[in-house]
């Protein structure tokens, strides 16, 4: 079995994580997310967009929600009354709140924001994340880089952003979530294209940035004290508590570099090093779990010694 990682952060490669039954397949693979029982969701451009597999790989179930090519971000979120996927859908340009068996609960379009969604002007939103107030965030990455706030209920609360380098403004905010590490929650945003963090205070101010050791990230997950992100180009990097960097895991300097990246044949992977991580979780024993965004789709879970 290969490994991975250096120091405190060495881990077990487990390769090809996720075993579909005949017929089932997954396109690209891009959220996933463990509930409180340990089941973990995939959220992928395939026929049935979200797959439901055990701790090991197991296929428990799957079902649709008609996003097809569109399926993207994926969080769970658990609330007062249970547990819920909150979707996006970047073609539509929508966002679902779903029972962890795909009833839909709550749906949203596009912002009612005219002089952001005018005429010819795409929304596409990429990420979700939920505050512990319950008030929820939607990154708009491949539209107009706006953030948008909303009651638990759908209400509209504000929206900020749009598109630039300065502070408060981004280029492509692909991922969003609220870290609570250091008490005070904070919106964390994956300023993908600026390669960068932009944060901000709950009511959108912006507070700072981490630069400097981030590569195209996708979106971010917490585990104690430590800040776990998906770097699209061929890494996964992980910050500490005051966000230094820890490590970096399973860098390939060169996948991204070559022509037709990420649609290179299986071929040519390596158990022990990313073509291009989307995204990722991690349980409660440390394990970490990756989509990366390829054409067929790959998990890779990630056990630490």
């Amino acid at each position: 079995m290969s490994t991975m990682g250096t120091g405190k952060h060495v881990y077990d490669v487990v390769a090809g994580w996720g075993q579909l039954p005949e017929g089932k397949t997954l396109g690209y693979t891009h959220g996933i997310d463990v509930d409180s029982e340990g089941r973990f969701y995939v959220h992928n451009t395939g026929e049935d967009q979200v797959v439901v597999f055990d701790r090991d790989g197991a296929f428990l179930n799957s079902w649709s929600i008609g996003f097809g090519t569109g399926a993207h971000g994926l969080f769970l979120s658990q609330e007062s009354d249970g547990e819920y996927l909150y979707l996006t859908d970047t073609g539509a340009g929508k966002v679902v709140k779903t029972t962890l068996d795909g009833k839909i609960v709550l749906e949203l379009g596009v912002p009612d924001l005219p002089d952001v969604y005018g005429e010819g002007l795409k929304y596409s939103p990429t990420d979700v994340a939920v505050a512990p107030n319950g008030d929820f965030y939607v990154c708009d990455g491949y539209g107009q880089s706006w953030i948008h706030q909303y009651r638990s209920d759908g209400e509209h609360i504000r929206s900020w952003g749009g598109k630039g380098s300065e502070a408060g403004k981004m280029a492509c905010p692909h991922g969003i979530w609220i870290d609570t590490r250091n008490g005070e929650p904070e919106v964390y945003v994956a300023d993908r294209s600026n390669n960068r963090i932009q944060i901000f205070t709950l009511d959108g101010q912006h507070l700072r940035f981490v630069q400097g050791m981030l590569d195209l990230p996708c979106c971010f997950y917490t585990h104690g004290d430590e800040l776990y992100i998906p770097d699209l180009h061929s890494r996964v990097t992980i910050l500490d508590k005051s966000d230094q960097l820890v490590v970096h895991l399973g860098e390939d300097a060169e996948a991204w570099k070559k022509e037709g990246w990420p649609r290179r044949p299986s071929t040519e992977w390596s158990d022990d090093r990313f073509v291009s991580p989307h995204g990722l979780c991690v349980d409660s024993e440390g394990s970490i779990f990756i989509a990366e965004w390829v054409p067929t789709g790959r998990i890779t879970k990630l056990v630490r010694r």
